[in-house]
């Protein structure tokens, strides 16, 4: 068992960073999607805002509901070696051409090449308004350590 701390800001910054998958938590109201919905998701990172391209699913739909979502990223090297990082996000769907074409150039830098979407696609950001981390690490002061 290891011990459990805050991480710091740079820790946070560095893993929404270079993390590949995050993880979008989102929900809406009433009907029958009235539970939480979490979805693994590739996405791009500028400092401010996580972009990602989606088809039209549970997760536009839900995220158009209700906007305020939670985007989740993480590391393990081990049961007791990992790092976690949580944004709170406002959801925004990106319709101008130049800001959707800015989007897509984040989320595939180059020298990759960004795809052509299916008709359809909804390039969106999550403007982050709030982030902590945490991490574990093996206590080294245990007895046996």
């Amino acid at each position: 068992m290891g011990v459990i701390r805050v991480l710091p800001e740079d820790g946070i910054e560095e893993l929404l960073r270079t993390a590949i998958v995050g993880r979008i938590a989102c929900w809406a109201p009433g009907g029958a999607d009235a539970r939480p919905y979490l979805v693994p998701l590739a996405y791009g990172y500028d400092g401010t805002a996580v972009y990602a391209h989606s088809g039209i699913g549970t997760k536009i739909r839900l995220m158009r509901a209700q906007p305020l979502v939670s985007f989740e990223v993480d590391a393990a090297e081990a049961a007791d070696r990992w790092r976690s990082a949580i944004a709170e996000a406002t959801y925004e769907e990106l319709v101008d051409p130049a800001a959707r074409d800015r989007a897509l150039r984040i989320v595939y830098p180059p020298p990759a090449d960004v795809p052509d979407l299916p008709p359809g696609s909804v390039v969106f950001r999550l403007l982050i308004t709030a982030r902590s981390g945490r991490y574990e690490e093996p206590d080294d002061t245990a007895p046996g350590a």
